[in-house]
C-alpha cells in the first residue's frame, strides 16, 4: 500500500474546509440539482407538524457521491410532489420539486438593486480598493474618498456606470473602477392560500414565484387556482401571475420579491373535464362564466384521428349529453362542471387485404368497404402449384376472440385452484404442490398466441363472405408432408402415402409417449377445420390429406389433478386456436 504523505493530508483537509460551508448550508440534493433546498424557515398555520414529518421522512436515503469523503442524504420526492405528478389537474406537474433548487438569478439584467445587496466594488490606479458593499437601508453604498452612492432602484445592467460617474467625480483620471452585484437580497416570503404547505420560505429576491410554490409542495390541484396568483406588498397587489401562460406559451413575468411579500393562491375558478383523443386529457381551469370548445382545443391539443367532440352538460341530477363537429367547436359554449370528449367519428371508406402464397398478383389490394372475397378472388391469378382447394383466412378479430377465450378459460382455472378446498393439514399439502405446478403451466398457455385462422373451404358461400380490414388470405402450395407433433416419440414431418392410416403417421414419428391421451388425438387440415379422432378410430379408417397436422394431445391424470376435466379442455382450445401442443 503506497505510503501518504503530509502533502496529501494537507490536500483533504484544505478540500474540505472548502466544501464545509456547502454542506452545512445545503444538502446534497440541492447542491448537485437532484432534489429541493431546505423548504423554510418557518411554518404557519395547522398543518405545521404534518409539513415537519412529511419534509422529514421525504429527505433520508443516504447514497454514495464519487469524490465526497462520506455518502450524504438526497431527499426523495415528498407526497405532496408526486401527488401532483400523478394529478388529472392542468398545471399540478409544474411543482415536482424541480423549481426550489436554488439559481443563480442574480444575474438579471433588469433586476433593480435593493437595500441588502451585496455589491463588489474593484477600484485601481491611484486608489486601490475591494470590497463586497452591501446596500443600506437609505439605499446607499459608501465608497471612500467618493462618499455615499445612490444605487436603490438602479437596474443590474446599469450598476458599473452609475458606480463609475460617481468615482470620476472625486478621482478625474487615474482610478478605474469595476462593479458587480455579488448577491441578491435574501428575504423571507409568506406562500399561503391554496396550497398544500402554507409557509414563511427563505430565498433571495430574484427567485421565481415558482419556486416559493414549489418549496410550499405547489399549488394545491384541488382547491387553488393556477390563473390567478397574486404577489401582494402590504395592501397593494403588486402582480398576477397566469401559471397556464407559462405552460402554453413559456411566458412567466419576472417580480422582484421583497421581505415580507405575500404570494397568495385564491380558489380555482370554474373547470371543464376533457378526456378522449387528446395530448392532455386534464381538468382546465377558466375564468369566464362560459367558455367555447374551440378555447379548450387549444389547451388539450386534440390529436389528428379526433373529428367530433361529445358534450356532456352538468344540469344536476339529468345528464345531457350532446354531439358536435369539430368544425363547430367555436360556436359550442360549455360552463363549470361539463365534460367534453373528443372521438373519432369516422366511417369506414376503404380496407386492405393482403394475399400471400401461391399466386402472381399483386400482393396487397385497396378495396371498397363492403367488399366480398368473391370479388377479390376474381383478381388473383394462382400458380400451377397452388392448392386452391385450401385457401386459407386469417383475421385479427377472430384473433382477439379466440385469445379472450383462452383468458377467460385459464382465469377461471386459476380461481378453481386458489379457492379449492381440503379437508386435512396432509390433503391441503398436496393440493398446494398440484396448484403450484398447474399455475405454472397455466402461466406457460397464457403467452400462447393464437392465429386466427377462419374456417372457409367448407362455406357453401364463401364468395359472399365479407372482408375486414387487415384481413390475411393465404394460398398454399400443395404439400406432399403430414407433420405429426405433440406426444410422439419422434415429431416430425412424414412423406404423404394415400394408402396409409392415421396410426401409420403415428407410429412412423415413434409412436405415443408415455403422457399421451390415445382418446384425443386431433386433426388440423390447412383449411382451418379440423377432427378429433376418438381411441376406437385410430386404428380404423381416419381420413389423412396432405398437409394435414397430427396432434396429439397430452393426457390430463384425473386421480392427480382435481381439475383435470378443465384442464383437458383448455389443451383443446390451445390445440384448435394455435395449433400448438402444450405438454403438462
Amino acid at each position: 500500500m503506497p505510503a501518504i504523505s503530509l502533502r496529501h493530508i494537507a490536500a483533504v483537509a484544505i478540500l474540505a474546509a472548502a466544501l464545509q460551508p456547502a454542506w452545512a448550508q445545503y444538502d446534497v440534493g440541492s447542491s448537485l440539482g437532484l432534489g429541493t433546498s431546505s423548504p423554510s424557515l418557518a411554518s404557519t398555520g395547522p398543518n405545521a407538524a404534518k409539513n415537519t414529518a412529511t419534509q422529514t421522512a421525504s429527505r433520508e436515503t443516504p447514497v454514495a457521491i464519487p469524490g465526497l469523503p462520506s455518502p450524504m442524504a438526497v431527499p426523495a420526492q415528498t407526497q405532496d410532489q408526486l401527488d401532483n405528478q400523478a394529478s388529472d389537474v392542468f398545471g399540478a406537474q409544474l411543482f415536482t420539486g424541480a423549481f426550489s433548487q436554488p439559481g443563480a438569478t442574480q444575474f438579471n439584467p433588469d433586476y433593480a438593486i435593493s437595500i441588502g445587496d451585496q455589491i463588489q466594488v474593484r477600484l485601481w490606479g491611484a486608489f486601490t480598493l475591494e470590497d463586497a458593499l452591501t446596500v443600506d437601508p437609505k439605499g446607499n453604498i459608501f465608497l471612500p474618498h467618493a462618499g455615499p452612492v445612490k444605487l436603490q432602484g438602479v437596474r443590474n445592467q446599469d450598476l458599473q456606470s452609475a458606480v463609475q460617474n460617481a468615482v470620476r467625480k472625486t478621482f478625474r483620471n487615474n482610478v478605474s473602477s469595476y462593479a458587480s452585484l455579488a448577491a441578491a437580497q435574501p428575504v423571507r416570503v409568506f406562500v399561503g392560500g391554496n396550497v398544500n404547505r402554507p409557509g414563511l420560505y427563505n430565498g433571495t429576491s430574484m427567485d421565481s414565484v415558482l419556486r416559493y410554490l414549489d418549496m410550499a409542495g405547489g399549488v394545491d390541484p384541488e382547491r387553488g387556482s393556477y390563473l390567478q396568483v397574486s404577489i401582494k406588498r402590504g395592501q397593494a397587489t403588486k402582480a398576477t401571475v397566469n401559471l397556464y401562460d407559462f405552460l402554453l406559451n413559456g411566458n412567466m413575468p419576472m417580480v422582484q420579491l421583497a421581505d415580507g411579500d405575500v404570494i397568495f393562491v385564491p380558489p380555482h375558478a370554474k373547470r371543464v373535464k376533457v378526456k378522449g383523443l387528446v395530448a392532455n386529457a386534464k381538468r382546465f381551469e377558466f375564468n369566464a362564466g362560459t367558455q367555447t370548445v374551440a378555447h379548450f382545443m387549444e389547451l388539450a391539443k386534440p390529436t389528428a384521428t379526433a373529428t367530433h367532440v361529445r358534450v356532456v352538460r352538468n344540469t344536476g341530477s339529468i345528464r345531457n349529453a350532446e354531439y358536435y363537429p369539430l368544425a363547430d367547436a367555436a360556436a359550442v359554449m360549455v360552463a363549470d362542471g361539463d365534460e367534453l370528449e373528443f372521438t373519432a367519428d369516422k366511417k369506414p371508406g376503404t380496407i386492405t387485404v393482403r394475399v400471400e402464397g401461391e399466386h402472381n398478383s399483386a400482393q396487397e389490394y385497396v378495396l371498397p368497404y363492403g367488399t366480398r372475397m368473391g370479388a377479390l378472388m376474381q383478381q388473383v391469378a394462382p400458380t400451377a402449384d397452388a392448392d386452391t382447394q385450401s385457401v386459407q383466412l386469417f383475421r385479427q378479430s377472430v384473433k382477439q376472440r379466440q385469445k379472450e377465450m383462452l383468458a377467460t378459460s385459464l382465469h377461471n382455472l386459476e380461481m378453481s385452484l386458489l379457492t379449492a378446498r381440503s379437508g386435512s393439514s396432509d390433503e391441503a399439502r398436496l393440493r398446494k404442490e398440484e396448484a403450484e405446478l398447474s399455475l405454472q403451466w397455466v402461466d406457460r398457455a397464457k403467452k400462447i398466441e393464437p392465429v386466427g385462422q377462419v374456417q372457409i373451404s367448407q362455406a357453401s358461400q364463401r364468395d359472399a363472405m365479407l372482408l375486414e380490414n387487415g384481413d390475411v388470405i393465404r394460398i398454399p402450395r400443395k404439400d406432399d408432408l403430414v407433420l405429426v407433433s405433440g406426444e410422439v416419440l419422434f415429431p416430425n414431418a412424414v412423406a404423404f402415402e394415400a394408402d396409409l392410416g392415421l396410426e401409420d403417421y403415428i407410429n412412423r414419428a415413434g409412436g405415443f409417449t408415455q403422457m399421451a391421451d390415445n382418446a384425443r388425438v386431433v386433426i388440423a387440415r390447412r383449411d382451418g377445420s379440423f377432427e378429433q379422432v376418438a381411441a376406437k378410430r385410430i386404428f380404423a379408417s381416419a381420413d389423412i390429406h396432405a398437409g394435414d397436422q397430427i396432434l396429439v394431445l397430452p393426457k390430463v391424470d384425473e386421480k392427480k389433478r382435481q381439475f383435470w376435466k378443465d384442464m383437458t379442455q383448455i389443451v383443446f382450445q390451445i390445440a384448435v386456436s394455435a395449433k400448438v401442443v402444450l405438454g403438462l
